[in-house]
């Protein structure tokens, strides 16, 4: 099957013209990304995230190796068909409405569907828009532009998004809104390709990582491959008697760090001293992952 996105030995470099000096953005990168996928891009600013999306998405040439959109080099503009894509900072024609900008969105895909307008209010509906469908978005919140520009991605029903940054300006229930909705995106069969720095929304939707420093893809795997297999897990309760493990905190609370292969130990333990369950979460999230092997690869 051929890959969605397929990158090989992809390299970008800048040339500072008054300098005569070439600045390296990217560095022999190769990555595939397989159709109902979701992959998450990660690394610190300046890594090379936005430089690999700008060649994705034909904005801008690479200066040696290749990248393909459904098997189509992205020089061609073939590889855009279905393609649905959200930049960092969306620059939106502030002066029409987020229905016209939707109904836009349908003719420049060719989308032809027997109730366009309809189409267009159900995308708005969903992203909390519906009541403000008519005004300008020149009076928008950053928020709100967001999501106009992600009922725009959506709405023609692409194959493949990508996503730069998606839930930059975002509270946090509408991060919570846009996650449940990529969410359903996927289920349906989409594929995705983000970066965010909101590395917990990340780690919730994506089923792979591929982290990037100084333009150099320094791993593809899952945070658990990431930090050496190990899985975590802190534990939290309340009660008198005391627990082998446990570190006492205030207020009669308890805490204990356990693998994942003694947590139903730990948690039968915890029942059996009458103690009140708090908290069980992964000790190892995408963000420690992150930071653990960015210091290891000092």
């Amino acid at each position: 099957m051929t890959p969605v996105i397929s990158i090989q030995n992809l390299s970008k470099t800048y040339t500072r013209s008054w300098r005569r000096k070439s600045v390296p953005a990217l560095n022999d990168v190769s990555l595939t990304v397989g159709e109902g996928e979701v992959f998450g891009f990660i690394g610190p600013n300046g890594a090379g995230k936005s430089t690999t999306i700008k060649i994705l998405t034909g904005a801008m040439r690479q200066s040696a190796g290749e990248a393909r959109l459904f098997g189509i080099p992205v020089g061609e503009a073939a590889s855009r068909a279905g393609l649905g894509y959200v930049p960092e900072n969306p620059s939106l024609p502030d002066y029409l409405t987020p229905l016209e900008i939707l109904q836009m969105a349908l003719r420049l895909h060719g989308r032809r569907i027997p109730d366009g307008r309809a189409h267009c209010m159900a995308w708005l509906e969903k992203l909390q828009l519906a009541q403000v469908a008519h005004k300008s978005v020149r009076s928008f919140s950053k928020g709100m532009a967001q999501r106009v520009a992600l009922a725009h991605a959506l709405v023609a029903k692409p194959r493949l998004l990508i996503l730069d940054e998606p839930l930059s300006g975002l509270d946090p229930i509408g991060r919570r809104d846009v996650v449940d909705l990529l969410a359903e995106y996927k289920r349906q069969g989409g594929t995705i390709f983000l970066t965010s720095h909101v590395l917990h929304d990340v780690e919730r939707l994506a089923d792979h990582f591929g982290l990037i420093h100084k333009g150099e893809l320094l791993t593809l795997s899952s945070p658990n491959e990431i930090a050496g297999g190990q899985q975590v897990f802190t534990v939290r309760s309340i009660g008198d008697a005391a627990i082998e493990g446990a570190v006492s905190e205030a207020s009669g609370r308890w805490t204990s760090e356990v693998s994942g292969q003694d947590l139903w130990q730990l948690l039968e333990k915890i029942r059996s001293s009458g103690h009140q369950l708090i908290e069980v979460k992964p000790t190892l999230s995408l963000e420690s992952a992150f930071f653990r092997y960015l210091n290891s690869e000092k």
